[in-house]
């Protein structure tokens, strides 16, 4: 980007005039909305737009999204943010898009018109699959084989190889899933005109008019199809699983220039200097730039990542080595546990009219001193790390005739902050990492419920910003960053505007307190209803 770099006044000057404001364009396509921002040099937004995305379900376990009303909306949000800001196209220096991750489709290489729906990172059609590898002879092979290799080298990368467990979060067997199902894929791969992508792939050929199939760093390591040690496609995995290398798109730079949209899009091209995965671009926004920054995403799932540095983690209790972003020569890796189920959960519970304004719920759950005994487990979608189970059901336990609404309310924000406790806790004893900071984002931090009882069961402060959407502001900071609209991180640090800090119950000591011990009666009742969850599906 060293180019785009030093020509960004000169074409300041050319394409706008000397006396117009630029700013950064950024687009977040979540799970459940897409939402556009107009940041301005000091990082504020000067016009936004969101819409909804409608989650299909054609099938009980499958989750979809309709391609081309996501790009719809994806136009819609651009155009209204713009307008909302009153500022012209012309004006926008760059574009940076944040994409949730693993969700996937295929296309016609020719024609650009996939060939299926999206399949969303929650889907589980494949969870019989995934069942079937992990408990496959070849894996148990291949494990030993690679605590051989690891005895003998002490290479990372083969200690993580003997614990590879599959999962239906990772596209991987969904992908399999794809190839085995749809006549159309086989034939177009036969052909050599199919193209495989995650969202941020396949906006970016729908807005390049497909000259560029390309995704960043960040995005694939998500796939679960990416070995972030050689920092490129697993053709090992691929052979294994019988995908074929053919349909990949190009791993480029969290930073880089993709190329520019189309004029017919918005009228005039936009530079397109970033792609980024949602959790990893929620890390940049927040600017957890050192080893041992942690950052928690309660949105529609809990993502709970930790910045380890220059080199991957090595889990064995399902904690994710991910690419947390690529720039110029650094590479920074994240350790990630999540919970898929936070917003869905008390979405859910908003349809069943436990209340009609989620506002509602931090003043419920205060006005009972306890959930009278209910527990509510959050696995719409199995449980992830540490427990790793994907045929755990959801469920509401210990429900007598003196439960309320406000039990109700209460047992499901509790539930989050315990999965938040369960996650943070298998992150210090994976890791070993001494946590420097805790930050939290998302729609679901802005309960204070939530919020508060998750720094007393951490026994640490944890800081919320005033804006809790960060995924954007990730993405607008590495477009900004790489044409010198932003010069340096810390510059970044600096438009951070003052948090809300929650300081947990008790004495603090170098800021950490010992937690009050309330809830382990609670909380040990809770695991019991987590252990009669799990399994509950039949294979």
């Amino acid at each position: 980007l060293r180019n785009t770099r030093t020509n960004f006044s000169t074409r300041m000057s050319k394409r706008n005039g000397f006396n117009k404001e630029i700013f950064i364009l950024s687009v977040d396509v979540g799970t459940t909305s897409i939402r556009c921002h107009v940041y301005d040099k000091e990082a504020k937004i000067r016009g936004s737009c969101i819409t909804k995305v409608v989650p299909l379900y054609p099938e009980v376990g499958y989750v979809e999204m309709d391609p081309d009303a996501l790009w719809t909306g994806f136009i819609t949000v651009v155009k209204g943010a713009v307008k909302d800001a009153n500022v012209q196209m012309s004006q926008i220096e760059a574009l940076g898009i944040s994409t949730q991750r693993a969700t996937f489709t295929t296309w016609d290489r020719r024609t650009g018109v996939p060939f299926h729906n999206f399949i969303s990172w929650q889907d589980q059609r494949a969870a019989d699959l995934v069942k079937s590898w992990n408990r496959s002879c070849t894996l148990k092979v291949i494990h030993g084989a690679m605590k051989v290799v690891y005895f003998l080298t002490r290479q990372k990368r083969s200690l993580a190889a003997s614990l590879i467990v599959f999962s239906t979060q990772h596209v991987t067997f969904r992908l399999v899933w794809a190839l085995t199902h749809y006549k159309q894929v086989r034939q177009a791969v036969a052909e050599g005109n199919c193209c495989f992508g995650t969202i941020d792939t396949w906006l970016l050929f729908k807005l390049t008019k497909g000259r560029v199939h390309a995704t960043d760093y960040s995005n694939a390591s998500a796939t679960g199809i990416f070995d972030s040690y050689q920092m490129c496609w697993s053709g090992m995995l691929c052979s294994l699983v019988s995908l074929p290398l053919s349909i990949l798109p190009k791993v480029e730079n969290t930073g880089h220039d993709f190329g520019s949209t189309d004029p017919s899009i918005f009228g005039i091209p936009i530079p397109i200097l970033s792609l980024m995965a949602d959790q990893q671009a929620a890390m940049f926004g927040e600017c957890c730039f050192d080893v041992g920054d942690v950052k928690i995403t309660m949105g529609t799932g809990t993502f709970m990542n930790i910045n380890t540095g220059s080199k991957p983690h090595t889990s064995v209790a399902g904690l994710y080595p991910l690419v947390g972003w690529k720039i110029g020569s650094e590479v920074v890796y994240l350790a990630e546990g999540n919970a898929a189920d936070t917003g869905t959960a008390i979405k859910w519970a908003q349809e069943l009219e436990l209340f009609s304004d989620v506002q509602d719920t931090c003043a419920m759950a205060y006005s009972v001193s306890d959930s009278d005994g209910v527990c509510f487990v959050p696995s719409f979608s199995g449980l992830q790390a540490p427990l790793n189970d994907p045929k755990a059901c959801a469920s509401f336990m210990g429900l007598k005739p003196s439960t309320t609404k406000s039990h109700l309310v209460r047992a499901i924000l509790e539930s989050v902050a315990f999965r938040n406790k369960q996650l943070y806790e298998t992150m210090l004893r994976e890791t070993h990492i001494p946590i420097t900071k805790i930050r939290v984002d998302g729609g679901v931090s802005s309960n204070d419920f939530v919020m508060q009882l998750t720094a007393n069961l951490f026994g640490r402060k944890v800081a919320r910003p005033k804006h809790h959407e960060m995924s954007c502001l990730g993405a607008a900071f590495v477009a900004g960053l790489g044409i010198g609209f932003w010069r340096t991180r810390e510059e970044l640090k600096k438009l951070h505007n003052t948090d809300d800090v929650f300081l947990p119950k008790g004495a603090l000591h170098n800021g950490v307190s010992t937690p009050n011990g309330e809830y382990n009666p609670v909380l040990q009742s809770w695991e019991r209803a987590l252990r009669r969850s799990m399994n509950w599906y039949k294979p």
